[in-house]
């Protein structure tokens, strides 16, 4: 049996992708594979799933050696289980940036292309047996286009994720602008979360010259929500940063109405860092940063130190 399963710290994206692909290898292939998640996925992929009742993926937390494998949505070692290079990885399907590392067993067929969503990439990996897709599976992947888009205000978003979106809600009977504000909202409600778990719930660890970063987005209708929580947010993030073994944790609070980003600034660090990345003065312990949407296409790309 396949395992196909996406990051850590699972979003939307990374709890879709799984099951769309588990379904197409399993249905259409006639290769048995089942989803998996490595963590508890957030609130906006927990709607998703009920929404469309989805069963909740297995979560795991390792890999035993020659596990058959699919890795969606990442091909980032820091992100996968300790043991993937052990694991007999049959296939990638991502739309980031190669990062290294990863060790295959024999060649694999391997697909990364700059589109907003990993479902969208799926879609055209199925070609015409994506139209035996039920109706679940064309809801998770609306869901994941709608995220990772966010309803189209990305950077990221291109024409082919738009128009698959509009497609599939347009089949689905569903109004784009009413189901996004759901899940956005779904996404905004933080308040049964720690500080620790606010900032690896939607968070990717690199490395930008010789320093380690956690770098946390928190996507969000409501920012008065986070932030009204920012003295505690700042507190914990040493301690976040110590456990994860990085030198520091970079918060950003995605406002997406306003299509802005606040910046939270923990250290000496992180305001050089914010200073340098985005042409700002730092004056406080938080910075706007207008327009500042996706951390794949304007934070990572503008990281220095």
């Amino acid at each position: 049996m396949i395992q196909v399963f996406g990051h850590k710290a699972p979003d939307t994206d990374s709890t879709g992708s799984p099951l769309i692909w588990a379904w197409y290898l399993s249905e259409i292939k006639g290769q048995p594979a089942e989803a998996r998640l490595l963590g508890e996925p957030n609130t906006e992929a927990a709607f998703m799933l009920d929404h469309w009742d989805l069963p909740k993926p297995q979560i795991i937390s390792d890999v035993a050696e020659n596990d058959d494998c699919v890795i969606v949505d990442t091909n980032n070692p820091a992100e996968l289980p300790a043991s993937i290079n052990e694991a007999n990885v049959l296939q990638i399907i991502d739309h980031h940036k190669l990062t290294g590392g990863l060790e295959t067993k024999s060649p694999i067929e391997m697909t990364i292309r700059p589109l907003a969503c990993t479902a969208t990439l799926m879609h055209d990996l199925m070609g015409a047996e994506a139209a035996k897709m039920p109706r679940a599976i064309k809801g998770a992947m609306l869901s994941c286009i709608l995220s990772d888009t966010l309803e189209f205000r990305s950077p990221t978003t291109t024409e082919i994720d738009r128009k698959l979106a509009e497609d599939l809600a347009a089949d689905l009977g569903v109004s784009i602008p009413d189901y996004a504000a759901e899940m956005f909202a779904a996404k905004s409600d933080v308040s049964a979360f720690s500080e620790a778990e606010l900032l690896r719930m939607d968070s990717k660890e690199y490395e930008v010259g010789g320093v380690k970063f956690r770098i946390s987005v928190l996507e969000t209708t409501s920012p008065g929500q986070v932030l009204s929580r920012k003295d505690a947010l700042l507190a914990a993030m040493p301690k976040v940063a110590s456990e994860d073994k990085v030198n520091e944790v970079l918060l950003f609070v995605v406002d997406i109405l306003n299509e802005e980003a606040t910046l939270l600034i923990s250290s000496d660090l992180s305001r050089s860092v914010a200073e340098k990345s985005f042409d700002v003065t730092v004056e406080c312990d938080t910075v706007v940063l207008p327009g500042i949407m996706s951390r794949k296409k304007q934070i990572i790309p503008a990281l220095k130190v």
